[in-house]
């Protein structure tokens, strides 16, 4: 657009231009023709306001009107300036649980909405993120993030809230990210969300990130809402991890999807009879095959716990890599008719998953993008993607000393849990996947008289929709 003001002398020129013609013709008098002048200068002035008000409101719009935006990663409205906006988005996931045999903690062939979470995420001021995550998945109400962030550096910002404990590596994977319907055993020893103060940053691109938090502290594999969002001890919890990815920039594209690890947590706390602060352990079909002596003489989470997970993944072309190993050591004492017992029980857990795109993908870490989208019209069917797992999840044995005073009774409780899977991942588009699985454990103990609790098979699937 022309300025105001050539605009305006452009056009008083060609009025001028036009009446210059009838003004001679009519051979007016001095004064008459000063007055035309007159007349056709305040129309100029007039018309020159009028389009200088028309630029300013041009302006003022293009720095003021809201941007909407739509695309398959969610909705959002921001500011013309992108220092405000606001985004929704979406999870949800239908699962199917099917037994090859029967179950012996009496679980049933079951379809579930395992997670129905809207996110309404943002930021403000440009510098401040947002996050809140209800679900109302598992026919419960919980709120799984709650948080807010300040990007002051890219080495150094700070999050206030419900948030995921940086811990365990597939933990931290985004739900929809998952490669199979149940996350891997390393995860059931590592915190899932708590509450309290967290500080990140990462340096080199991200070549090296790190993150350090001060949190209230959660059961392993548990989340702050099992104790209704508050502590139930003044301890507190103490977490940190290192990832690095030490070719990241490297010439040699092989090593480029490297990413090395190691996180870990410290506490002191003591449970109660109500909240034993001690874990269940459970199969891929979500069976319990460990838990803690209950009742009236419960073992007891009794003083330190300390957690350390090494971890890696390793990313190149259409193949990926991840693995995790993960120990909980934990303070525990019991008080029966025979005596009051204190331990240090020592609990691991390690998985190694692999991946592979049948149809070309990348894999990665975070997020997904088929090469086309399942079309019946143009005859494209999406990615198909395979996968495998081996993980181990071992109690310490010494929960099974000492008779009817143990920390556990090895009648319904197995001293080791070995499992392969395997599945067969269909992405129709960017959004929606279908997952089939097929888990198998094998367990060391677990059932009368010292013998082992029969193997669990289970089919598991997932419609999963995620924007």
């Amino acid at each position: 657009m022309q300025p105001a003001s050539s605009t305006s002398r452009f056009l008083a020129a060609a009025i001028a231009a036009a009446l210059l013609p009838a003004v001679v013709q009519a051979d007016p008098t001095n004064a008459e023709l000063l007055q035309k002048i007159e007349e056709l200068s305040q129309k100029v002035l007039v018309l020159e306001r009028r389009l200088e008000v028309q630029d300013e409101a041009t302006k003022t719009a293009a720095t003021t009107v809201p941007v909407v935006k739509a695309s398959p990663r969610g909705f959002s409205l921001a500011s013309a300036d992108s220092q405000n906006q606001i985004k929704l988005r979406g999870v949800i996931h239908t699962d199917g649980r099917f037994f090859g045999s029967d179950d012996p903690e009496g679980l049933k062939d079951t379809w579930q909405a395992t997670r129905v979470r809207p996110f309404v995420e943002g930021t403000l001021g440009g510098i401040y993120d947002f996050r809140i995550t209800p679900d109302f998945g598992q026919g419960r109400t919980v709120i799984q993030d709650a948080y807010v962030t300040g990007r002051f550096n890219p080495a150094f910002q700070v999050t206030a809230g419900k948030f995921k404990a940086p811990v365990g590596l597939e933990r931290i994977q985004s739900a929809n990210d998952i490669r199979m319907v149940a996350r891997g055993f390393p995860t059931q020893l590592a915190p899932n969300r708590d509450i309290g103060l967290q500080v990140t940053g990462g340096f080199g691109g991200d070549r090296l990130s790190y993150a350090v938090a001060w949190l209230n502290g959660s059961n392993d594999g548990g989340s702050s809402e099992a104790f209704a969002d508050v502590d139930l001890n003044d301890d507190k919890e103490y977490a940190a991890r290192v990832f690095a990815h030490p070719f990241g920039d490297s010439e040699s594209f092989a090593l480029r999807g490297l990413g090395l690890g190691i996180a870990g947590t410290y506490t002191s706390q003591t449970g109660t009879t109500a909240q034993p602060l001690l874990p269940v352990l459970r199969t891929p079909a979500q069976s319990t095959f460990f838990r803690y002596r209950t009742g009236t003489t419960p073992t007891l989470a009794d003083g330190e716990r300390t957690r350390l997970a090494p971890q890696l993944y390793y990313y190149v072309g259409r193949f990926g890599l991840l693995g995790e190993y993960t120990t909980v050591s934990q303070d525990v004492s019991r008080t029966t008719t025979a005596g009051r017992r204190e331990d240090t029980l020592d609990t691991t857990a390690w998985q190694v998953q692999a991946s592979w795109f049948l149809t070309g993908e990348e894999e990665s870490f975070r997020g997904f993008k088929p090469n086309n989208v399942f079309s019946l019209v143009d005859n494209t069917w999406g990615a198909f993607e395979l996968v495998a797992r081996y993980q181990v999840l071992d109690p310490d044995d010494d929960a099974f000393v000492g008779g009817a005073a143990s920390f556990a009774d090895p009648v319904n409780a197995a001293s080791k849990a070995t499992a392969y899977g395997l599945g067969l991942n269909w992405y129709l588009n960017e959004n929606l996947k279908w997952v089939l699985n097929y888990d198998r454990t094998r367990f060391d103990g677990g059932a009368a008289g010292g013998a082992d609790r029969d193997d669990e098979s289970v089919f598991l699937t997932r419609f999963a929709l995620g924007f």
